[in-house]
């Protein structure tokens, strides 16, 4: 065999080596937390002005999204006057960026640091990452804050929404034998309930979600429809190109 050869067989096989040894945590990871299918439409023009009204209202106490204004908000179906009237405060402006009022000194001073901008959270952690997230908080004394969350382990953002869910608790329901040796079975049950039904809740995390993977590519319907054109537009020009050829060249032989 060719030195050269034998130097790329090396390599590939080191590559391969590394990316299993740097592979497993992840796939480690993704096993310690199931996440929930989100219920994502983005055709729903309904749920997206149900989930961005949630959003200002809660989110954008403490969060930016800097990156949408609120004249964005006319692409899923609302106009002008219904974003001024529900949606701003009267100091805001149509072509405004979605800011929070909240002093970015005063965040770091009670959370340790500035929440994170939302606009494109939904692509970093994914929709399905988000709904099971904003489903999976219980109380938990040793925080500071008093709550913790399945998903994210130890986060520093209490439960907002906890009003609405409830208090959800993590109880032992069972044990489990991992590697020669017990381990406990923790699910989380609700030990008081919310303003909302445990359906309700999730209808409305869902839109929530929904809206903010919108945001997060609001072009996303576009180009999917833009998509859906272009190959059944290639699949008629094949057909005719196609056509023309035998045209062509049926009378030679």
């Amino acid at each position: 065999m060719k030195t050269p050869i034998k130097k790329l067989l090396v390599t590939t096989l080191l590559a391969l080596v590394f990316l299993g040894a740097n592979a497993g945590p992840a796939f480690a990871n993704s096993e310690e937390v199931r996440l929930d299918t989100a219920p994502i439409n983005l055709r729903d023009q309904a749920s997206l002005q149900r989930g961005a009204k949630i959003f200002i209202n809660n989110c954008l106490n403490c969060h930016n999204a800097q990156f949408m204004r609120y004249s964005h908000l006319t692409q899923i179906g609302l106009t002008e006057d219904q974003i001024k009237q529900n949606l701003m405060f009267t100091t805001d402006k149509i072509a405004d960026s979605l800011v929070t009022a909240l002093d970015p000194q005063d965040a770091k001073d009670w959370f340790g640091k500035v929440p994170p901008d939302l606009t494109l959270v939904a692509r970093v952690r994914g929709s399905d990452w988000l709904y099971t997230y904003l489903r999976s908080y219980y109380r938990d004394d040793t925080s500071p804050t008093g709550w913790n969350n399945e998903v994210f382990k130890n986060v520093g953002m209490p439960h907002v929404l906890h009003d609405l869910q409830g208090t959800q608790v993590l109880s032992k329901v069972g044990e489990k034998t991992v590697h020669g040796h017990t381990e406990p079975v923790m699910k989380l049950t609700l030990d008081k309930p919310g303003t909302m039904t445990a359906l309700a809740y999730d209808a409305y995390v869902a839109d929530l979600v929904n809206y903010l993977t919108y945001m997060g590519e609001p072009a996303r319907p576009q180009r999917t429809q833009l998509g859906v054109i272009v190959l059944f537009f290639l699949v008629l020009a094949f057909f005719a190109t196609l056509w023309l050829k035998n045209e062509y060249w049926k009378d030679v032989k």
